[in-house]
């Protein structure tokens, strides 16, 4: 990825992305054989086993626990990847330093993805629910999407790709701008929504399309 390329250049793709995030749209709509086949473009394309293992533990966020844990299932058995070992930690950590280490973290990148909009997103997830405001940061930006192995903007564009998939455009709106927030070229993030052909509904992607050159428009 390179920031500030103008949107109308094209970017020779890595071909491991695009399947990474063919696979996180397969994971939010599709059923367990097209799950399969995302995870055998993802063994085509080398795609790095932390990567989609990346992937499938951010996935119970945006898919929920059924289908992470259905698609995890077919991972396990088209790639032959064993599960990985607990995380070990370097050094003994309470339960309250883990916490806050986690809170401090969600913070510092859901600071990064939502950029300007950042304090009013959360007075308006406060206004929904407190604990739907701490779950988000805690949970989904601290302990989840901060973990090392997947770049910020890669995990980003997977996102895109479920909420594309989900019709969530709502939440649509907030990862596109969180993926050129998270150095991701404007152009980059065209190109991944096109590749997104075939696997998503047309309607669907024709209506993200259109979104993504709005959120261009006010870069």
């Amino acid at each position: 990825m390179t920031a500030g390329t103008p949107a109308g250049d094209i970017i020779p793709l890595d071909p491991r992305v695009v399947a990474l995030v063919r696979l996180s749209a397969r994971i939010a709509r599709g059923g367990e054989e097209a799950m399969r086949q995302g995870s055998i473009e993802c063994v085509k394309a080398s795609v790095p086993v932390v990567w989609v293992e990346e992937l499938l533990l951010q996935s119970y966020l945006f898919c929920g626990f059924p289908r992470t844990l259905n698609a995890t299932r077919e991972w396990r058995r088209i790639s032959g990847a064993p599960a990985p070992a607990p995380a070990a930690e370097s050094e003994p950590v309470d339960a309250g330093e883990r916490y806050a280490r986690w809170r401090a973290q969600g913070e510092a990148t859901c600071a990064i993805v939502y950029g300007q909009f950042y304090a009013k997103l959360r007075h308006n997830i406060v206004a929904l629910h407190p604990e739907l405001d701490e779950w988000m940061i805690v949970e989904g930006y601290g302990k989840i999407l901060s973990r090392p192995g997947l770049a910020l903007g890669h995990r980003e564009l997977c996102i895109v790709a479920a909420c594309v998939a989900g019709a969530q455009d709502r939440q649509l709106h907030s990862h596109l701008h969180g993926s050129l927030n998270a150095g991701v070229p404007a152009a980059e993030v065209r190109q991944i929504l096109d590749a997104l052909r075939g696997v998503v509904a047309d309607e669907d992607l024709q209506r993200a399309m259109l979104l993504l050159e709005r959120v261009i428009g006010k870069a």
